[in-house]
């Protein structure tokens, strides 16, 4: 099953779903390029943190916690904390999240994962 499907699957009821299903429908596929681009952007930019020796509870993780929740927000659906919290443990628990953001560095998946755990 792709993640389209299954993300309809499990979350195709939901008020989020409907947001991001609603938000996607008016991108062009350039758009919507662009914009999965941007997010990849800045799973890499987690990557230089944790490389640079930041903790996943320093200012600058959690600064990089906030711009992921906003992006989010801004392209796909509202990112609340239940989702949020949601992402963290999925970005660890489901290979495929964990092999794609670990491209940018190993263990750049389990320091999200703790960045989006220590956020406040």
């Amino acid at each position: 099953m792709d993640y389209t499907a299954q993300a309809q699957e499990r979350w195709g009821k939901t008020e989020a779903y409907s947001e991001y299903a609603e938000k996607v429908s008016k991108y062009s596929p350039e758009e919507f390029s662009k914009i999965n681009a941007g997010l990849d952007g800045i799973l890499g930019e987690f990557a230089v943190c944790m490389k640079s020796g930041f903790t996943t509870d320093s200012a600058e993780a959690k600064a990089l916690v906030r711009k992921l929740r906003d992006y989010i927000t801004e392209n796909y659906y509202t990112c609340t904390d239940e989702i949020l919290a949601g992402l963290g443990q999925m970005y660890v628990t489901d290979e495929r999240f964990q092999k794609n953001i670990d491209k940018h560095a190993d263990g750049t998946a389990e320091f999200i994962s703790k960045a989006i755990k220590e956020y406040k």
